[in-house]
């Protein structure tokens, strides 16, 4: 049996996840490339929404890349 994966997020009690904080969302986006799924991730639905939002707005002010290398 595997352990179900609950949210980092709901855990934590967050309601906002900042695009400015790069080292939080990292981990969400594996070699700078696409962005985890939630059935992957472990996130909820909500706050997948959440983040994959502010993963955006990282990459549109070059926080995060949208390319590998």
């Amino acid at each position: 049996m595997r352990r179900r994966r609950y949210c980092k997020f709901c855990t934590d009690k967050v309601d906002y996840i900042d695009y400015k904080d790069s080292r939080l969302l990292s981990p969400f986006v594996p070699d700078g490339s696409k962005m985890l799924p939630s059935r992957i991730s472990g996130v909820c639905a909500i706050h997948q929404r959440k983040l994959s939002r502010a993963i955006k707005r990282a990459r549109q002010l070059a926080l995060l890349p949208y390319t590998p290398g």
